[in-house]
């Protein structure tokens, strides 16, 4: 049985048609690096969400980039026409419902303005967080797109 935030994650996946299970790791999968250990394959097919805030309005933005990669926040604020700032554990908890390190790409508490890294497109498969430090589900570059409706840019 999944813990009650990854079966959230499963749910939402589900309901967007993505037949694909979350799966409960034996080691942390909290960063990328961990993850990819953990899974065996490399840290750019990890695609790592990470919350952003507008620094004026607070409005909550999400970004899905490789694992590798690192977020240009100059370029991240042209993209969303204001000054950001990385967003704390609190608020982070508190827009998607989930702590850092499981923060999935869906099923968050709040809608969330989402960009994607257009280098995840490259590969065949990606991982993402499933709700806790210890659970991923797998999925395709087109899976994430459709279910996020997020804007492929480049973001590193």
């Amino acid at each position: 049985m999944l813990p009650a935030s990854a079966q959230k994650v499963q749910d939402a996946f589900n309901a967007h048609g993505v037949d694909s299970k979350v799966i409960e790791m034996a080691s942390t999968t909290r960063t990328a690096a961990e993850a990819a250990a953990a899974l065996g394959c490399g840290v750019a097919q990890i695609a790592k969400s990470l919350v952003f805030r507008t620094r004026q309005g607070h409005v909550p933005v999400l970004v899905i980039a490789s694992g590798t990669n690192r977020v240009d926040e100059k370029r991240l604020a042209a993209l969303v026409g204001e000054p950001i700032e990385k967003a704390d554990a609190d608020y982070v908890r508190q827009v998607t419902g989930f702590a850092i390190g499981g923060v999935p790409p869906i099923g968050h508490a709040t809608p969330l303005k989402t960009f994607l890294d257009e280098d995840l497109l490259k590969y065949e498969t990606l991982w993402t967080a499933a709700g806790t430090p210890h659970t991923v589900i797998q999925l395709t570059p087109s899976q994430l797109c459709a279910i996020t409706r997020g804007s492929l840019s480049r973001i590193s």
